[in-house]
């Protein structure tokens, strides 16, 4: 059974698509409403994968059905949706238009089914993209009592450090740490880590240990994590201010690989609480400078269109929870309600 757990979470505006809209959408397809939901849903998932054969497979069609679907439904509308290739298929500037329209529109259905079940149990697959290091040491942990109490819903982790194009890649919630841009999500605060600074013991031992901020000038650094494309450190202590600039000699996009290149004594790290503090609590690493700060780093949670799905929901609330009770070096939020990015 579905948690009955209440939060101050802001609810989204209601989707504002008109009876006249849909009835314009359905005129585009074949006359059954089954039929209506597939070419639907089929052009949703060409669009998020690219691909016609996988589309197909994933709908249950055949190659050559998927096809005259697409071409049929883009007679009706009198408009190029799909550029096609031999390598790739690809949105057109209609296509990306139509694909937010139509992605609204049955994440709207899946809702309203969802919300008449007398079960209350939810269905259906959860698609939720994050960084390496969040995927293995938060969300793998916090999977087995969120699937215990709901076990007909499936978890689809997409694990890459670079900031996934969310409708496109048809996922339902993304966890990212740092800045937002996604004008079109909403997101939810979920934690905040310390950023710190890190070496490993052989490193140190060659180079020796920085005692003050103004130090680090003279050590190889790695760029890495939420301070990656800075090369000006600002640390405080109180009412002190300090600006290092740093020799940032080796630069690494993934979260993990740049935690492996510390361990290897390859530089000193400055990366979030999360990321280091096993490493740290095992003698692996040593932390830097304990007393400056280098602040924090916010992780949010992101939900393409105007209102996440009961299941992106229901594992955001988890997350927070679990987070709270098992993660020492995180910090909760302060408020659960969800904004618009800017």
């Amino acid at each position: 059974m579905a948690s009955n757990h209440r939060t101050n979470e802001h609810r989204a505006a209601p989707l504002e698509i008109s009876l006249g809209e849909v009835m314009q959408l359905a005129a585009c397809y074949p006359p059954r409403m089954s039929d209506q939901l597939v070419a639907l849903r089929l052009f949703v998932r060409i669009a998020r994968t690219r691909s016609f054969s996988r589309a197909a497979k994933e709908e249950r069609l055949s190659q050559p059905t998927a096809s005259r679907m697409m071409t049929a439904l883009e007679e009706q509308l009198g408009v190029s949706l799909l550029a096609r290739s031999t390598r790739a298929v690809t949105l057109t500037d209609a296509g990306e238009t139509y694909l937010e329209r139509v992605g609204e529109i049955l994440q709207a259905l899946d809702e309203a089914n969802q919300a008449v079940r007398s079960s209350g149990e939810l269905r259906g697959t959860l698609r939720v993209g994050a960084s390496a290091i969040f995927a293995s040491r938060v969300i793998v942990q916090s999977l087995p009592s969120f699937l215990r109490a709901h076990p007909s819903l499936r978890i689809d982790i997409a694990v890459d450090d670079r900031r996934q194009k969310l409708l496109e890649e048809g996922i339902d919630m993304v966890v990212r740490f740092g800045a937002l841009a996604d004008s079109s999500a909403v997101s939810r605060r979920i934690a905040s880590w310390p950023i710190v600074l890190a070496a490993a013991p052989s490193y140190l031992e060659e180079h020796g240990t920085p005692r003050r901020p103004e130090d680090l000038a003279a050590h190889r650094v790695i760029m890495a994590g939420p301070l990656a494309k800075d090369a000006k450190w600002v640390f405080r202590a109180g009412r002190e201010r300090v600006a290092v600039e740093v020799d940032g000699a080796l630069t690494i996009g993934a979260s993990d690989v740049a935690l492996n290149a510390t361990l290897a004594g390859h530089g000193i790290v400055a990366a979030t609480g999360l990321a280091l503090a096993p490493a740290i609590a095992s003698g692996d690493l040593t932390r830097l400078l304990p007393r400056w700060s280098l602040g924090d780093a916010a992780a949010h949670a992101l939900f393409p269109g105007r209102s996440p799905k009961p299941a992106a929901r229901a594992f955001t609330d988890h997350l927070v929870r679990e987070i709270a009770a098992h993660h020492t070096w995180a910090t909760p939020p302060s408020t659960k309600s969800s904004v618009p990015v800017t």
